[in-house]
């Protein structure tokens, strides 16, 4: 996962410090950037909130490093029923 070292390099922070925030085990994290380990789906949901992006762009399903808010929006709406036919 190159690009969870990019995000926390972008934001200044050693690993122990975006672990710490995050409330890893430094280890941990340290393998997740390693690609020794691969997070699971509740780590993957925290660091992509604490980045503000989305965990496809952390996996490098899409190089959109910014989540779009309203289209977000309309995939929960229409994911919950909400405007179905």
């Amino acid at each position: 996962m190159n690009r969870l070292k990019e995000l926390r390099e972008s934001q200044n922070l050693s690993q122990t410090e975006l672990a710490s925030k995050l409330g890893l085990v430094i280890n941990s994290y340290s393998n997740y950037e390693r690609n020794e380990r691969t997070p699971n789906y509740k780590v993957l949901w925290e660091i992509a909130d604490f980045y503000g992006t989305s965990i496809d762009y952390i996996v490098g399903r899409t190089d959109e490093k910014y989540v779009n808010k309203k289209a977000n929006s309309a995939a929960t709406e229409n994911a919950s029923g909400v405007n179905r036919l």
